[in-house]
């Protein structure tokens, strides 16, 4: 018997909590969550709500969005709790009519999650989800490290651009851009 294989929630760096108004934890089972977005017009949804429709999988523990998910083995009791939680939440917050109807969703929705995960586990997910010609449609792209590519390696392979920092501290210096650029009539 072959391992069961869902996608599960990847958090590289902070931004998810920053785009999303409620980001998943990091580590839970997901699903692509297209589910929620059937009847949205994706122009009129507020900023962060806009960001989980073009891009966010859902979280089926915290129904909160994250940017990427990664293949990852699960057991038989890790796919029914997953489709337990994913039930519980299609009942209590979209308002499934019966139990059963709720599990019978959740257990599609993760069935469609399962048939993303053909690629190798730690393969890393992203999605693309727009609405064309009235329906809506889906797009996932793998991330895969690159050998050869500088931060490819293990040693630099959390190498970033940038990185947030949270503080509650103020900036110890100032910049007077006015002055700087010499129009400042002092």
């Amino acid at each position: 018997m072959s391992p069961i294989k869902l996608p599960r929630t990847l958090r590289l760096d902070p931004s998810d909590t920053f785009v999303f108004a409620h980001p998943a934890e990091p580590g839970e089972w997901a699903v692509t969550g297209s589910f929620l977005f059937f009847d949205a017009d994706p122009e009129a949804l507020p900023p962060k709500e806009r960001a989980a429709f073009r891009s966010g999988f859902l979280g089926v523990t915290s129904f909160g969005f994250s940017t990427l998910v990664v293949v990852s083995e699960a057991s038989e009791a890790e796919r029914e709790a997953a489709v337990a939680a994913l039930a519980r939440h299609i009942r209590e917050k979209l308002g499934a009519p019966s139990e059963a109807a709720a599990r019978a969703a959740a257990e599609e929705e993760i069935a469609v999650a399962a048939s993303l995960c053909g690629p190798a586990i730690g393969t890393v997910i992203a999605l693309n989800r727009s609405v064309e010609g009235g329906e809506l449609k889906e797009r996932f792209r793998t991330l895969q490290r690159r050998e050869g590519v500088p931060g490819a390696d293990r040693l630099h392979a959390h190498s970033r651009a940038f990185t947030f920092v949270e503080t509650d501290d103020e900036p110890e210096e100032s910049v007077d851009l006015v002055r700087l650029m010499g129009t400042d009539p002092r």
